[in-house]
């Protein structure tokens, strides 16, 4: 548990206790500010608050003010490679608060105690298509539902959820866990429609009477590059490979598998070859680890599991069972140039994990609709170029992430909701961050952060059990103790302790303090010994 800040109360007699207000050059005033987790989460979470609750240990209400923003929890506490937790100030002690492990275990917990959100009591009468079924989608859905508007989402595939069920393992995310979230979604009233691909959104749009479209189409196309390769080379791109995953039965890929590529895609491609049976997999890459779009831990999971890595390499000729390499170095730009330096390596298969499109068919005849590069182009409210469709996650240039996903989906909800009431969404000024340098970082003893335990690799290498386990009720607990409410009061009384004047008054729990100005004299010890930074002194007027 956080330590609770050492309190000083002084017995101020009555001949102290006079008015002393006229002595200030400044006055302290109780601020919020902008947490670090909050401001660097992709999704919009208010983590900070929720964190708030789940210290309390009411993981309900923690869960609940968790739902107000993401809709998919236990998958984000799974597959999140959390930045918030990159920006936490809690470094400044000794470890980033374990955010992401906390959201899994109310997701989880959500999931295992059946919570679910209330559907909408009023209608808006009005209708919105929401084109697939991945992060974007289901974020959007969700949130127009409870706005109360009319849902429909279609998805190409047999089964929802995008590139999560897709793109992404089960030893990542298992699917009954993408199921349960999907299924609370669908229990809100949103209408789900499988197997019902759209060629056409505009003609979509126009036979189902709806006011808004959302597309929210994902990167499930590979890209391909020239190889020259022999008849009998066996060449395949990372994308199909997980997504046949899905299917009846898993792919051959040989005992000796190639994958050319070193974003997250290469890294899950490679370690599903490692649990179809392949005894070598190995990854090919032009440029050397630090360049390596793939996140650490995934490469160091990988490495664990048995998968070998390849730099400063490319492939220039495939054939049945071998593959010719040449090795690259780097120019001074960090570029990779070849150096005429081959040799081969054994392959049966070639796995190409060289980045993702998305199929924009479905807006070939839709006018004022700009296209670059692949992506959609759209304005902050994330409206294309035509009016009334909306676009988010694959499809417009981002971070294709499920948590930028999740954001986007959220985002376009209330830009949606906006139009469709004939408004403006105006999300109002932030508030200014809350930087580490105006903590007291010594009101907090050392509290190394929780580790969440891991399959051991024996197990991981034949089996899709999921790898990473949750934490459990009592360490997830310890965990959400550890913030440091950055910028924001968390009622420790230490200013109500430290005043000298007996100025600072408490409102009550939840509520606060205030400031008797008559008798603060503007000393600025409230605001030297607020552990959270969440008192300023300002000049008086």
């Amino acid at each position: 548990m956080k330590d609770k800040p050492f309190a000083i109360t002084l017995d101020v007699g009555s001949s102290l206790a006079n008015h002393t207000g006229a002595w200030r050059t400044e006055r302290p005033v109780y601020v919020d500010r902008l947490p670090p987790c909050n401001q660097a989460c992709p999704a919009g979470e208010n983590i900070q608050q929720w964190l708030y609750h789940a210290e309390s240990g009411d993981y309900a209400a923690a869960w609940r003010q968790l739902m107000r923003d993401n809709p998919l929890p236990a998958v984000m506490g799974r597959v999140c490679y959390h930045p918030c937790e990159t920006a936490c100030n809690r470094v400044q002690v000794d470890n980033a608060v374990g955010i992401n492990a906390i959201e899994r275990f109310l997701g989880d917990e959500a999931i295992r105690q059946g919570w679910t959100v209330p559907p909408p009591t009023v209608g808006s009468g009005k209708r919105v298509l929401v084109v697939g079924s991945g992060p974007a989608g289901l974020s959007a859905a969700y949130h127009l539902r409870l706005m109360g508007h009319e849902v429909t989402v279609r998805e190409a595939q047999d089964r929802l959820g995008g590139m999560m069920r897709h793109g992404i393992p089960r030893y990542r995310l298992p699917r009954e866990v993408l199921d349960a979230e999907i299924h609370r979604i669908r229990a809100l009233g949103v209408a789900f429609e499988t197997g019902a691909r759209v060629d056409d959104v505009l003609a979509a749009q126009r036979d189902g009477g709806f006011d808004a479209v959302f597309l929210a189409v994902g990167a499930g196309i590979g890209k391909r590059a020239y190889i020259p390769a022999g008849d009998s080379a066996h060449i395949l791109d990372a994308v199909a490979l997980l997504g046949s995953m899905e299917g009846e039965g898993p792919p051959l890929l040989g005992r000796r598998v190639a994958v050319y590529g070193g974003g997250n895609t290469a890294m899950d491609a490679a370690r599903t070859a490692r649990r179809l049976g392949a005894t070598d997999a190995v990854v090919v890459y032009r440029r050397t680890r630090d360049r390596m779009p793939a996140h650490d831990i995934e490469v160091e999971e990988a490495l664990e599991e048995g998968v070998r890595m390849k730099w400063l390499s490319t492939i220039k000729h495939a054939d049945e069972g071998r593959l010719t390499i040449e090795r690259m170095e780097l120019d001074t730009s960090g570029f990779p140039q070849p150096t005429g330096e081959f040799e081969e390596l054994e392959a049966d298969s070639v796995v190409l994990a060289l980045g993702q499109d998305t199929d924009l068919s479905l807006l070939r005849d839709v006018p004022d609709l700009a296209v670059e590069h692949g992506m959609v182009q759209v304005a902050d409210g994330l409206m294309t170029g035509h009016d009334g469709i909306f676009a988010g996650g694959d499809m417009v240039p981002d971070d294709r992430t499920v948590t930028v996903a999740v954001g986007h989906g959220k985002k376009a909800a209330r830009h949606i909701d906006a139009y469709l009431r004939g408004t403006v969404y105006d999300p109002g000024p932030r508030h200014g961050p809350a930087t580490s340098d105006r903590l007291n970082t010594w009101y907090y003893s050392d509290a190394p952060a929780s580790v969440r335990p891991r399959l051991e690799v024996a197990r991981r290498v034949s089996t899709f059990d999921e790898v990473v386990q949750g934490l459990d009720e009592s360490t997830a607990l310890f965990e959400a103790r550890r913030c440091m409410s950055c910028g924001n009061c968390f009622e420790c009384d230490n200013c109500y302790g430290v005043c000298p004047d007996n100025a600072v008054i408490k409102l009550g729990p939840g509520k606060g303090f205030t400031i008797d100005l008559d008798y603060c004299k503007g000393c600025g010890l409230c605001a030297a010994e607020c552990p959270s930074g969440a008192i300023d002194m300002v000049p008086e007027e």
